[in-house]
């Protein structure tokens, strides 16, 4: 497994496997400890995904080495300001059963409960957040769906600088503005649904590359995610799929292909704005 360095030099695999809509329970347990198995060493979940105790259970059972996981999750959309994040964050230790967690993430910029203002709600979260990094009980801090005033705001306010904005990234949705701010000031891009929401497999210069390279389309969409420099959160239940989403190391897109890829125009769907979503 590839590894990428964050700018405050903590190293995170490139390919992470996701929890988004796994439910909690056997379906979380079992598809976590099989990812493990397989070779999945970057698992992320979230406290509003309902399946911490799950996904903790399999890590505690997995029996691999703390030091060679890496674990990320979320604040809920519920739980912003400084004492609401410090509680939450006790409770994601306690259902995940460890001491500290690897990535620290606010799940959403402008949940409508905080949306009159949600400025002021971040920076308080953020200074929970700043107080567990200085800890030790994370080891970075970022946050998800954040757009570039969000991030503005946030800086505004903050000591330590965000290290990871994870993001809705696939094939046909680049928000190529957003990464470029983000990348200038050496915040790292996670990809949440690098396939997209499905209709990417019924794309046809998907096909047709996968087939030339005798690869699936999910494998290229990986490989085309890891080659734009970010970091893949893919997810499935499904162990073969599991398996061969790891199997993105052995191959390379062309400059020609990465073009062909780069011009494709939503496939899935457009990204939703965060300030206009109902949750």
């Amino acid at each position: 497994m590839e590894k990428r360095t964050l700018m405050n030099n903590v190293e995170i695999p490139v390919l992470g496997f996701g929890t988004w809509q796994v439910k909690e329970g056997e379906q979380a347990y079992e598809s976590v400890k099989y990812a493990l198995e397989c070779g999945y060493r970057h698992i992320d979940t979230a406290s509003g995904y309902g399946n911490e105790k799950s996904v903790g259970r399999a890590i505690q059972e997995s029996g691999i080495d703390r030091r060679e996981l890496f674990i990320t999750t979320k604040l809920s959309n519920l739980d912003h300001g400084y004492e609401n994040t410090v509680q939450a964050f006790k409770t994601s230790l306690s259902n995940l059963g460890l001491s500290y967690v690897d990535l620290y993430l606010i799940h959403w910029p402008n949940p409508i409960f905080f949306r009159d203002d949600w400025k002021q709600a971040n920076a308080g979260t953020w200074k929970a957040f700043e107080s567990f990094y200085t800890m030790g009980q994370t080891r970075s801090i970022g946050v998800s769906n954040f757009c570039e005033r969000h991030l503005n705001a946030l800086l505004d306010e903050a000591t330590i600088a965000p290290q990871v904005n994870q993001i809705r990234l696939f094939p046909g949705e680049q928000q190529s503005e957003l990464v470029k701010f983000c990348k200038s000031l050496g915040m790292a891009i996670e990809a949440y649904s690098p396939l997209g929401t499905g209709k990417i497999f019924s794309s046809l210069p998907l096909q047709v590359i996968a087939r030339s390279l005798d690869k699936s389309v999910a494998q290229v969409c990986i490989r085309y995610c890891l080659q734009k420099g970010n970091i893949a959160l893919v997810k499935s239940v499904t162990p073969l799929y599991m398996q061969q989403n790891l199997e993105v190391f052995d191959f390379s897109l062309d400059s020609t292909t990465m073009k062909i890829i780069d011009s494709l125009e939503n496939i899935c769907g457009l990204t939703v704005n965060p300030d206009e979503a109902e949750f």
